[in-house]
């Protein structure tokens, strides 16, 4: 009979248990961030104290031991499967915006194009930490207490492997999808893009196709190339104002009774340009 008491005593496997079709991060060696906001994702979690622990999930999430990870507004819900038959209940909390603070960030990226443009092709402006900042939030966690972690595990560090396995998953996903950083504060990528449309105006009806530019393209094919009227009018010269003739010329040292012989030539191209 063993000397340890009935709690600690393992009735369980060291390995964690294998999972079928379990999800696994892609990156085999190496680091896993590969994008500007993945990586400040993480350097993020080292500041707060939790990036130095990560590692400890690295296996669990290279080896496919996420049962599964959803991410919604303020929550990341997960299950990975650990050493015993039931998967473990993970969550990671980061505090929602609220409406308020969502128009005002909307507003924001809406009034700069360069902003919306970038987001409607699927990437994460470099700046918009900073045009966050502005507004009073941010997009990130800035301490601890922004920042909660659970997980039914037995393990009393947090984080535990486990919470670590799905970070390294936020972290790939996050590169995939820049979207879901921004889900996790409460704007999922159909409501944000739509709303940037309507604020910018670009909801608007188009407008009419000339009658023209609808014809079939095989009924223009023979005036493709044909030239239209020419304007020659737009490239008549000027008439020249009498005397600019003079103008051209250097100012002579003399005068004649206080006048200057420029001046005094003038009345006669002007009566040779009539």
């Amino acid at each position: 009979m063993s000397d340890q008491p009935f709690w600690a005593q393992e009735d369980h496997p060291k390995r964690p248990l294998r999972v079928e079709n379990g999800i696994q991060i892609h990156s085999t060696r190496g680091t896993v961030a590969r994008t500007w906001w993945s990586k400040r994702f993480l350097a993020v979690l080292e500041s707060l104290g939790v990036g130095g622990r990560l590692h400890r999930g690295r296996s669990y999430a290279r080896s496919g031991q996420i049962v599964s990870c959803e991410v919604d507004a303020g929550a990341v819900v997960a299950l990975v499967q650990g050493t015993r038959p039931t998967p473990y209940k993970v969550r990671i909390g980061i505090p929602a915006w609220g409406k308020q603070e969502w128009s005002r960030a909307e507003q924001a990226l809406a009034d700069d194009a360069w902003y919306t443009a970038t987001l409607l092709a699927g990437g994460m402006p470099t700046e918009i930490e900073e045009l966050f900042a502005g507004l009073g939030l941010a997009l990130f966690p800035t301490s601890q207490r922004d920042l909660a972690m659970d997980c039914t595990c037995p393990d009393g560090t947090v984080p535990c492997k486990h919470l670590a396995a799905v970070f390294y998953l936020l972290a790939e996903r996050f590169d995939a999808d820049p979207f879901e950083v921004l889900a996790l504060r409460g704007r999922d990528r159909e409501t944000l893009l739509a709303n940037l449309r309507r604020r910018r105006g670009s909801t608007a009806a188009p407008e009419p196709v000339a009658e023209e530019a609808a014809r079939p393209l095989g009924e223009l094919l023979d005036a493709f190339y044909a030239a239209g009227e020419l304007d020659l009018t737009r490239f008549t010269p000027a008439e020249p104002e009498p005397g600019a003739l003079l103008d051209q010329v250097p100012e002579l040292p003399i005068e004649v009774r206080g006048h200057k012989v420029r001046d005094l030539l003038r009345p006669a191209y002007r009566q040779l340009g009539e």
